[in-house]
């Protein structure tokens, strides 16, 4: 084994959140997630991509493109903190079994059910907002991914796949980045959407190989406890197919001469992390998780100019 178990926890107590927050919001800082961003990219950026895809590139965006750049900024920090705070709920007493997991603050006894639910409330409610500035497809779209959403903590405790209904989740962004600008759900969002999907089996499987033991012990399932040993060659599968459908979606949106070099340079990131990942080691799992937030980056720039 790699890092011990004992001092692998997902909250420390002196980050910017301390420094920032009164002490009276904190502990909603931290159900929020807000002390670890890595989240609101990675729900964020498919979004972006087909926003920037769906113009035409980032010289053709105009101020309706940016504005919807700056609304998905902000629903994906709010969304993205809602559903932390659904999660949480159903989860809270697996929480305070898993060692990574029980300083949350459900879990831990900081912050009430009720007090929660109110916050979730007001979460869901400045969510309402921000969507209803969008066009009657993308609304549509919004309402559609709510259950998924509420559901989708369940799925650890039904199925060994609850990183596929994750990616079915938090790629939805793609459809509705692409349905904002354009009013339609066009075959290249539909390959974004895809892309994400994969991309995300990809890195959550790599993100849940933190829990491997105490998911054992709490009953919970994973993809990272189904492919066991064989990680390595799981996520190898599942970042090709989002390497496909992303080359797929750069050739129908635009077919310059520039998407092959991004394809390539997405491809050496892919590379990158398989070799550098060691499934064993706590540590490893999590930075080459978070270095998924730069691949979206890289792809980003991609939509924007290619």
């Amino acid at each position: 084994m790699g890092s011990n178990t004992k001092t692998h926890t997902d909250i420390k107590s002196d980050g910017w959140v301390e420094q920032l927050f009164p002490e009276k919001l904190r502990a909603y800082a931290y159900l929020a997630r807000l002390d670890r961003p890595v989240g609101i990219w990675l729900l964020l950026l498919p979004g972006w991509w087909a926003i920037a895809l769906a113009s035409g590139g980032i010289a053709a965006m105009n101020s309706s493109d940016w504005g919807y750049v700056a609304l998905f900024g902000i629903g994906a920090v709010v969304m993205r903190a809602a559903g932390c705070v659904i999660n949480d709920l159903w989860d809270r007493k697996i929480d305070q079994k898993v060692e990574r997991t029980k300083a949350r603050p459900l879990a831990s006894g900081v912050v009430s059910p009720q007090a929660a639910m109110i916050f979730l409330a007001g979460l869901l409610l400045l969510g309402l907002t921000i969507l209803l500035q969008m066009n009657f497809v993308t609304v549509m779209l919004g309402f559609t991914v709510v259950p998924l959403i509420v559901a989708y903590p369940l799925m650890k405790r039904l199925t060994w796949w609850p990183q596929a209904f994750l990616g079915l989740t938090f790629n939805f962004s793609a459809l509705m980045g692409w349905s904002a600008v354009s009013g339609v759900v066009a075959l290249p969002a539909l390959c974004l959407y895809g892309a994400g999907i994969f991309w995300t089996l990809g890195y959550d499987t790599i993100y849940a190989h933190q829990d491997k033991e105490d998911d054992l012990v709490a009953g919970i399932k994973s993809t990272a406890l189904k492919f066991g040993d064989s990680s390595k060659r799981w996520v190898s599968g599942f970042y090709g197919a989002a390497l496909v459908l992303l080359a797929l979606a750069f050739l129908m949106s635009a077919g310059g001469i520039l998407w092959p070099v991004f394809v390539l340079a997405l491809a050496g990131h892919f590379a990158w992390q398989i070799k550098n990942w060691q499934p064993d080691d706590l540590e490893s799992s999590l930075k080459v998780f978070k270095a998924n937030r730069d691949f979206g980056l890289i792809v980003l720039l991609a939509c924007c100019l290619v």
